[in-house]
């Protein structure tokens, strides 16, 4: 049986059992949000109270956790002034630049509606602790990184190819060890086929031609950095990429699956997506 069947017919129990990463499974969409935003806010209380900066790097997919984490820091007075973001990525125009945050798809201008601005400021982090891969600067993430003595959590989803932040598998025909791929930096690069298909569909009703063609991403050696990683997985067509990160081998086809030599990386996921990607005609 070849890899594809193999994945085909791991049934969620198996999944679970035989998964290479550990995992939790939460019921419902809504609990992975909660899930994220309650990590998120413990770690920064616990962190408040040693004195302690937080330096996360942040997603714009999942979505919904911003919301809540605000409400609870407003409910709670909890001061994200020692908090650190580094957003993950953000998409690029034909000339290789930021798209505005005017743009409905701008990760940064979805951060401040989302987050920055519904957050107290009495309590929000300064502008200065928002930081956003940008061209040109790539080299600058790292150092303020370091800077701040590493990052304390990547928190992240899955894109359908494997891809973590917008770290593309290799194309083919591009020869890459394992090693190679997990030292890739910040860079500025060219977004897959399948990555532009399945975002037009979760952010532009299917009209692919809407979906910038370019991007800026934190590397595979930023994330991999991270003390403790949390991805999070909500997509019904996540059922496919979770069984070859998690039963898989290691490997730049599937970015993903570098999780698996993390000493603190865990997935948390719906339960529908630990069902099997059954087909069905429709």
């Amino acid at each position: 049986m070849d890899s594809r069947q193999k994945f085909e017919c791991v049934s969620k129990e198996q999944l679970l059992a035989e998964a290479k990463v550990p995992v939790e499974v939460v019921d419902t969409e809504d609990d992975i949000y909660y899930h994220m935003a309650l990590d998120m806010l413990e770690r920064i209380q616990q962190n408040n109270a040693a004195q302690k900066n937080s330096v996360f790097i942040v997603p714009v997919g999942p979505v919904g956790q911003y919301r809540r984490l605000a409400k609870m820091c407003n409910e709670k007075r909890v001061s994200l002034k020692k908090v650190w973001f580094f957003n993950m990525d953000e998409y690029l125009d034909e000339d290789l630049r930021p798209i505005p945050k005017s743009h409905p798809l701008s990760f940064a201008g979805f951060m401040d509606r989302e987050f920055y601005e519904l957050v107290d400021p009495q309590l929000v982090m300064p502008e200065e602790n928002r930081i956003f891969p940008m061209p040109g600067h790539e080299g600058e993430i790292w150092e303020k990184i370091c800077q701040l003595g590493g990052v304390d959590v990547a928190y992240g989803g899955i894109g359908i190819t494997g891809h973590i932040a917008f770290n593309e598998p290799p194309e083919p025909g591009v020869e890459m060890t394992a090693e190679e791929f997990r030292q890739l930096p910040t860079r500025v690069l060219a977004l897959s086929r399948e990555t532009r298909t399945i975002n037009s569909v979760t952010a532009a009703n299917g009209y692919i031609d809407y979906i910038p063609h370019y991007c800026i991403t934190i590397g595979m050696k930023e994330i991999l950095s991270a003390r403790h990683i949390r991805f999070y997985m909500n997509r019904t067509w996540q059922k496919g990429i979770v069984r070859k990160l998690l039963l898989g081998d290691v490997t730049p086809a599937v970015p993903s699956s570098f999780f698996q030599q993390h000493p603190d990386a865990k997935m948390i996921i719906a339960s529908y997506v630990a069902e099997p990607p059954v087909g069905q005609l429709r």
